[in-house]
């Protein structure tokens, strides 16, 4: 016997359950499918606890700090028990008030357990089959574990695991120089670890512009983070009870005593069965979708960073709005009408929208570029935040923004005035002659507008 559905939303993560309550609200009946966490990612062990690990960490380096500001603090220890406890806490709260939102949502039913498919409409999960004329996949993604000679011989920690550590590690080595692996390097450096970050390319977050990259170095290198670069030959082996760690030929292998695997993603895709529904993927398993996140099977879509459309919990809560928009509001919203924009949340954090600089510069069009250093910028000083620049582009003709980067102290915070302009597909002139408030770091963004200079 097969229960049925309006529609079955496989995956309750940051897109599944707000389309259930849109999907109910309008008089749907809804099957949610969740095999473990409802939450997903974010609330898990995506960014509600690394953000709530990374306060703990700021308060501990701000405390250090004291004296800078004329307040004693004494010795400054870390209870990592206790930093542990604080964000289970908050992490469990959050899921629970998801769960508790959904379980009690009418016309919603919570299935726990693992989803394949059985045809275009139907479902087994836990021997169970369930049918519906709608499908929304919302699965996710999880760390990818390289193929490392030697890793399968030591025990190794990944994005989730680490979240379970309540002692502080003597040294940990992070394989990976993207921003969960730079995120955990400072949090665990501020807690008091000796931390080394070994990265294959030759800069780290290599998807910015390498003046950015090289910032956060800088940053990183400053509080005492160890960076190897071009690792092109990375091996692990056991040393004892410890783990040791040999980044390429011509440099010494690195001892430490946890070892965190952090160079990506990959969708969890490759479980469902999809190819009995027909749902096509791309080479890296992503499903493929259109511009309104439909599949190639009319009836099912596909939502979240399981889609290769977005890797982002704002990418994800995107995409369910941009469905419902569509299915239910008679909206015809897009993916490809959003910009691109996400932030990295080491400390000062940086904010990113739009084009990289050498991304405009390959495009060959003509352009300004306006750049002001933290160190110019009152409000950093006031706070003795002076690390990082801001800059941002724009096209020389239309005056349309381009894209911008705000490294330094509420970068994070502060790159979201330019995203709007550049939403609105505003002049940059609207921006650079708006009054702001005194003193703060966004008041500078006019004033770096009203600078700009050809891009070289």
């Amino acid at each position: 016997m097969t229960d049925r559905f309006d529609a079955i939303i496989v995956g309750a993560g940051q897109a599944g359950p707000p389309l259930a309550g849109r999907l109910t609200a309008a008089g749907h009946t809804v099957a949610v499918v969740e095999r473990k966490h409802i939450g997903g990612t974010c609330v898990n062990n995506g960014c509600i606890p690394t953000k709530t690990l990374i306060a703990s960490a700021h308060a501990a380096h701000l405390a250090r700090r004291g004296p800078e500001y004329g307040v004693d603090t004494g010795v400054v220890t870390v209870e990592m028990a206790r930093v542990k406890a604080r964000k289970d806490g908050i992490m469990l709260r959050d899921r629970a008030d998801v769960e508790s939102w959904l379980e009690g949502m009418d016309g919603c039913t919570v299935i726990r357990g693992h989803a394949r498919f059985e045809d275009p409409s139907t479902l087994r999960v836990n021997g169970q089959s369930i049918s519906a004329e709608r499908i929304f996949l919302n699965v996710g993604g999880r760390a990818v574990v390289p193929d490392i000679p030697g890793l399968g011989t030591v025990d190794y920690l990944t994005n989730v695991s680490i979240l379970e550590l309540d002692t502080i590690p003597d040294h940990l080595v992070i394989v990976g120089g993207g921003y969960i692996a730079l995120e955990f390097a400072q949090m665990y450096r501020r807690f008091g670890a000796d931390v080394t970050v070994v990265e294959r390319g030759p800069r780290l977050a290599s998807r910015e512009d390498p003046d950015v990259s090289a910032a956060i170095k800088d940053i990183l290198e400053g509080e005492g983070v160890a960076v190897v670069l071009n690792a092109d030959d990375i091996r692990v082996s056991r040393d004892g009870e410890r783990i040791a760690v040999s980044p390429r030929a011509d440099v010494a292998k690195i001892v430490a005593s946890h070892l965190l695997i952090a160079v990506g993603r990959r969708p969890n895709t490759d479980d469902l069965d999809l190819a009995r529904a027909g749902v096509t993927t791309d080479g890296r398993g992503y499903i493929t979708v259109d511009d309104q996140l439909r599949t190639n099977i009319e009836h099912i879509w596909a939502m979240g960073d399981c889609n290769g459309r977005g890797a982002f919990t704002h990418t994800s809560y995107n995409d369910f709005e941009i469905v419902a928009a569509n299915l239910l509001d008679n909206d015809p919203r897009r993916v490809s009408d959003r910009i691109t924009t996400y932030a990295l949340f080491i400390d000062p954090p940086l904010g990113r929208a739009g084009q990289t600089v050498e991304q405009v510069r390959q495009s060959g069009r003509k352009a300004l570029i306006g750049y002001r250093p933290m160190t110019r910028v009152g409000r950093a000083v006031e706070k003795g935040e002076t690390q990082g620049f801001m800059k941002v582009v724009v096209d020389a003709e239309t005056h349309q923004i381009l894209g911008a980067a705000i490294l330094g102290v509420g970068g994070d915070e502060v790159v979201h005035s330019i995203l709007d302009v550049m939403s609105a597909k505003a002049s940059y002139d609207t921006l650079a002659r708006t009054m702001h408030i005194h003193p703060t770091v966004s008041e500078l963004v006019p004033t770096m507008l009203q600078e700009m200079t050809p891009l070289n």
